[in-house]
C-alpha cells in the first residue's frame, strides 16, 4: 500500500481499505518513531521536528490513526457531527481527509459520567476526524514523551500498567530500613485545569494544531462554551499531555534530596516518587520533610502549570496505618508489608456482582454464568499479583451465597437437595460448583462459573525504569518481556509458546499480533494429510476466513 492508492476510484476504496498491509504500516511508523527517539536523545531538536512532520504526513501513520479510532471502545460514539466511520469505504476516505492544511476541529460534545465518590466528571467527546487527527499527532509526540518521562511514572504509557506502580511501591516500602511515611497525592481536576500557556510553551509538537485542540470549546445542551484551560478527558492525546505536564517531579525531588555524607557515612533521605497519571505517592523517613518541604515544593511545581493539590485527598500516612493506591491497600503488619485489594474495591466489585444476579433473576443458568465469568476473571487477574488469597476465598464465598439465593428463589417449592442437584455439580475434587451441562453436537460439556481461587497468585515482574518501547536499543528486552507474559497466560504450556513463535507471534489469518490480551484459540488445519495446530484469533475464526476445523 502506498500514497498513490489514495487516488483510487470511490468504488475501489472499500477494497483498498481491506488491502492495506498493516504490518508494513506498523513497521514504517515504528521506524520513524525510533529515529525521533534517537534525535531527541542527541538533542537535535530541529531533526525531531522534521521527523515529526514526516510522520504526521505519512500515509501509513494516517491509516493507523483511522484504524485506531474505528476499532477502540469509543468507535461507536459520535461527536457533535453525529458521524461514525463504520464501512471500509468510509475508513479509507477518512485517511484522505487527515490533512493539516485547512483543518479546524469541531467543538467537543460534553457529557458527564459518575465517579466512584458520586461526583460527576466532565468528558469531552471529539468527532471521529478530530480523534483521528489527535491519534496521528500522538504518534509523533509519544516517542519524545517516553524519553523525557519520569522513570517511575506508570499511567497511560505503553508497556506499563498499575501492577508496575504497585510493585515499585512494594520495592520502596517493604524493607526494614524503608521510609515509614507516605504522602498520598491527588491533583484537583488535573485534566480540567492545566494551563494552556504552559502547554503551548513546553509541549514539543506542532503548536498550531495543539492550540486548535485546546481552544475548540465544547457544546452542552446545544450551547457553545469556550475552553480557557485544561485538556479534555476523552481526547486521545490528553493523557500524554497530562503526563508531560507532571513529568519533572521525580528529577526535582532527586536533585533536592540527594544522598549526602554525614560523619563519613552516606545517608539517604529516602524521598521516592511513584506516580500513576495524576495519582502519586511520595515517601520519606521523616513526616516533617513531607509536610514542610516536599508539599510546598509540589505546590510551587503545580501552580506554574495551573494545577493545585486536592486538600481532601492529599494525606500523610504512616505505613503501619496503610494507604489505598490504585485499588490496593498497602500496609505493614508487624513490620511485614502486604499489598491487598482495598476494602472499598472489594465492596464495589461484590455490589456489582450482586446487581448482575438481581437483574437476571429469570435468565438461564448458562446466560448468568456467561455474564459473570468475564467480571470474575478480570477482577482476579488485576489483583493476582498481590496478597489476595484470603480476599479471593471471601469473594468466592459471597458469590456462592448470592447464587444460592438466586437458585432458591426460582424454585420456592423444591427442597434444598433438588436445587443443589439442579444448579451445582462436583468438578474434579470440588463440590458445589455453580455449573451447567451443555449438549454440543451430541457431546456433554460442563460449563462452570469461574472461581477466583483458581487464579494463581504470581509476583509481578516490574518493567525496568528507563525502558523505552520506541527505542531500538530496548527491542530485545521487550521481546523477552512479551514472551514471559505470554508464557504466564499459557500457564506454562511451552508447546503453545513454540507454536506462537513459529507463527512469528501473528495470527495466520489477519497477520496481526497474538498477545496475552487478544482473544485467541487453538485450531487445527489439515496440510499434506497431517493435522497442524495453529493459534488463531477468535474473531478471525468466526468469520470463516480460514480452512480450519
Amino acid at each position: 500500500m502506498n500514497a498513490n492508492q489514495t487516488a483510487c476510484a470511490t468504488s475501489d476504496r472499500a477494497a483498498a481499505w481491506d488491502s492495506i498491509d498493516w504490518n508494513r504500516c506498523e513497521y514504517e511508523v515504528k521506524k520513524l518513531q525510533a529515529r525521533i527517539v534517537k534525535a531527541q536523545k542527541e538533542g537535535r531538536h530541529g531533526k525531531v521536528q522534521a521527523l515529526q512532520w514526516t510522520l504526521t504526513h505519512s500515509f501509513y501513520a494516517k491509516a493507523l490513526a483511522v484504524k485506531r479510532v474505528t476499532t477502540n471502545d469509543g468507535s461507536k460514539t459520535s461527536g457533535v457531527d453525529h458521524e461514525l466511520w463504520t464501512t471500509p469505504k468510509a475508513k479509507f476516505e477518512a485517511i484522505i481527509l487527515l490533512k493539516r492544511r485547512g483543518y479546524t476541529p469541531q467543538p467537543l460534545k460534553r457529557v458527564y459520567i459518575k465517579k466512584s465518590n458520586g461526583k460527576l466528571r466532565p468528558l469531552g467527546i471529539p468527532t471521529m476526524k478530530d480523534r483521528a487527527m489527535q491519534a496521528l499527532y500522538l504518534m509523533a509526540l509519544e516517542p519524545i514523551a517516553e524519553v523525557t518521562a519520569d522513570q517511575h511514572s506508570y499511567g497511560f504509557r505503553k508497556e506499563r500498567c498499575c501492577q508496575d506502580a504497585i510493585t515499585q511501591c512494594h520495592t520502596v516500602l517493604s524493607h526494614g530500613y524503608s521510609p515509614q511515611w507516605v504522602l498520598e497525592g491527588d491533583i484537583k481536576g488535573c485534566f480540567d485545569h492545566i494551563s494552556h500557556d504552559w502547554l503551548l510553551k513546553h509541549i514539543p509538537m506542532d503548536k498550531v494544531m495543539l492550540e486548535k485542540w485546546l481552544k475548540c470549546g465544547f457544546i452542552f445542551k446545544k450551547e457553545l462554551f469556550p475552553t480557557e484551560e485544561g485538556t479534555p478527558q476523552g481526547g486521545i492525546i490528553s493523557p500524554t499531555l497530562a503526563n508531560m505536564v507532571l513529568d519533572g517531579i521525580q528529577p526535582m525531588l532527586a536533585e533536592r534530596y540527594k544522598r549526602r555524607s554525614i560523619k563519613g557515612k552516606l545517608v539517604s533521605p529516602m524521598v521516592n516518587l511513584v506516580r500513576y497519571a495524576d495519582d502519586f505517592i511520595i515517601t520519606s523517613a521523616d513526616r516533617d520533610v513531607l509536610e514542610k518541604e516536599v508539599k510546598p515544593l509540589l505546590v510551587d511545581f503545580l501552580t506554574e502549570r495551573g494545577l493545585v493539590l486536592s486538600e481532601e485527598k492529599t494525606l500523610i500516612t504512616h505505613i503501619d496505618e496503610g494507604f489505598d493506591f490504585l485499588g490496593f491497600n498497602i500496609r505493614k503488619y508487624n513490620g511485614f508489608l502486604l499489598t491487598k485489594p482495598s476494602k472499598v474495591k472489594v465492596k464495589q466489585f461484590l455490589d456489582g456482582i450482586r446487581s448482575v444476579i438481581e437483574e437476571n433473576k429469570s435468565c438461564k443458568q448458562e446466560t448468568l454464568i456467561r455474564l459473570l465469568n468475564p467480571k470474575i476473571i478480570g477482577w482476579a487477574n488485576y489483583y493476582r499479583n498481590s496478597a489476595s488469597s484470603e480476599t479471593f476465598q471471601r469473594v468466592d464465598d459471597q458469590i456462592f451465597r448470592k447464587l444460592w439465593q438466586w437458585a432458591k428463589r426460582r424454585h420456592p417449592k423444591k427442597g434444598m437437595r433438588w436445587i443443589a442437584n439442579r444448579y451445582f455439580q462436583r468438578i474434579r475434587t470440588r463440590s458445589w460448583r455453580f455449573a451447567v451441562t451443555l449438549d454440543k453436537s451430541g457431546k456433554k460439556d460442563v460449563f462452570p462459573l469461574k472461581l477466583m481461587t483458581d487464579v494463581n497468585i504470581i509476583r509481578h515482574k516490574k518493567i525496568t525504569g528507563d525502558a523505552n518501547p520506541f527505542d531500538t536499543e530496548w527491542n530485545d528486552y521487550f521481546q523477552e518481556r512479551e514472551t514471559y507474559k505470554m508464557l504466564l497466560s499459557l500457564k506454562g504450556r511451552r508447546s503453545l509458546l513454540y507454536i506462537w513463535n513459529q507463527q512469528n507471534r501473528l495470527c495466520p489469518i489477519c497477520g496481526e499480533p497474538i498477545t496475552k490480551d487478544t482473544q485467541w484459540n487453538v485450531r487445527e488445519r489439515i496440510q499434506d494429510g497431517k493435522s497442524i495446530k495453529l493459534l488463531v484469533h477468535d474473531k478471525c475464526y468466526k468469520q470463516n476466513r480460514y480452512d480450519v476445523d
